[in-house]
């Protein structure tokens, strides 16, 4: 029984969640295929992410976000998908989790590489956190799929170090103090904190009252993101919660709002915050959808700017995979914890565009860069920066949740 706004034609949208879920389903068998069977790098460890539309390698390096990423997404399958819990993926996450363990972190500073050379060797290292926090989310996974105290171990000091550099003292992360520059509250920072703290929680439940300080501390800075009023949310601001000038203050990542919102939806059911829930819907994900979505061709704008000027980013137009796959995600949870027919049908919306667009039928994944029309800009399925995680991460949950809508329906 629906409780608010109940979707007026029930047959169809229960057709439409079945074909939703089965092609869900489909796709990342697809999906998972692709990496499986094009990524593996047999000789020296870890995986390739430089892959052209058919899977071929195109560059050998090796990107440590998406190293990290492939172990979590394998090690995560593995636990939650029950046709994945084959040793053959655990094998593989095991294997990619010994290359992160022995090549990715600098075991004297605790810093990550960004790249690395194929055998292992560094090639550039960022001064921020998000190496190390996906180098945390891989190994906490593959200690819940293997039950090795080590990679507990390891996830858990890595936690240590990076609410030190966040919390505390960011001077090891060598980023130079200049007399210009201002104190920005970066919306990436606490939400990917707040993601670590759902993991560990996730590889042991008991871990909530030790992090809670620190996740009310990064809710709050989320939070103060939502501004003018509630109309925009903004991925800078200063650490007071006020408006920063120029184009940093006024800039808007819809789609990174919207992943914002559903990590808090996790986390207020966890905290059982109907308020919090209450706001990561209606601002993060409804508002920010509203606000990034092209009237004009469909799809979602990677960048805008909250005056309405054109962003300083020359990509700015373009529609990425990862909004999408946020997306999805983001209005079957709303949907889920609300029975709001609405955000069903956005989810159809999004869903519709994103299977028409991006979507690769015939040799798995997904394109990951289309024009403002929708046209495919670059046709590799992997990079630096795109690998196996988003869309497999946004398949594996909206397949549950698609089965578990109709399950109770």
């Amino acid at each position: 029984m629906y409780i608010v706004n109940a979707f007026p034609h029930k047959l169809n949208m229960e057709s439409r969640l079945v074909e939703f879920r089965d092609k869900m389903a489909a796709d990342l068998d697809r999906t998972m295929e692709f990496w499986l069977k094009n990524s593996h790098d047999d000789k020296y460890g870890g995986f390739f992410t430089c892959l052209t539309r058919d899977g071929k390698v195109y560059d050998e390096t090796k990107y440590c976000w998406l190293q990290g990423r492939q172990v979590w997404t394998y090690s995560r399958l593995y636990n939650d998908v029950k046709r994945f819990h084959k040793p053959e993926i655990l094998d593989a996450a095991r294997n990619g989790g010994e290359f992160l363990m022995k090549y990715v972190k600098n075991p004297e500073t605790w810093k990550c590489y960004f790249s690395l050379t194929r055998d292992g060797k560094p090639l550039k290292i960022q001064r921020t956190i998000f190496s190390e926090c996906f180098y945390l989310m891989a190994l906490s996974e593959l200690a819940r799929a293997t039950g090795d105290p080590k990679y507990k171990t390891e996830a858990l000091k890595m936690m240590d170090k990076i609410l030190y550099w966040v919390r505390v003292d960011d001077t090891e992360l060598g980023r130079p103090k200049l007399a210009g520059m201002e104190s920005v509250n970066k919306m990436a920072i606490p939400m990917v904190i707040l993601c670590l703290i759902d993991q560990l929680v996730t590889m042991e439940p008991g871990l909530l009252d030790k992090y809670r300080s620190d996740m009310k501390w990064c809710i709050s800075q989320v939070l103060s993101h939502v501004q003018r009023d509630g109309k925009v949310v903004l991925e800078n601001v200063s650490f007071d919660g006020k408006e920063l000038p120029g184009c940093a203050g006024r800039l808007m990542n819809p789609g990174h709002a919207i992943e914002a919102g559903w990590v808090l939806t996790t986390l207020a059911n966890r905290l059982e915050d109907n308020t919090l829930k209450s706001i990561a819907i209606e601002k993060f994900i409804d508002t920010s959808f509203e606000n990034g979505w092209d009237k004009k061709y469909g799809g979602i704008f990677y960048f805008l700017d909250a005056d309405g000027l054109s962003p300083a980013q020359l990509e700015w137009n373009m529609k990425l995979w990862w909004p999408h796959n946020e997306a999805l995600i983001a209005f079957l949870m709303a949907y889920k914890e609300t029975k709001n027919s609405e955000y069903f049908q956005k989810f159809s919306k999004v869903f519709d565009y994103a299977y028409k667009h991006f979507v690769d039928d015939v040799h798995g994944e997904w394109f990951g860069y289309l024009d403002r029309r929708g046209e495919i800009n670059m046709d590799f399925k992997g990079g630096d920066y795109k690998g196996c995680f988003h869309v497999a991460r946004y398949l594996m949950m909206c397949e549950k949740m698609a089965t578990e809508l109709l399950g109770n329906e």
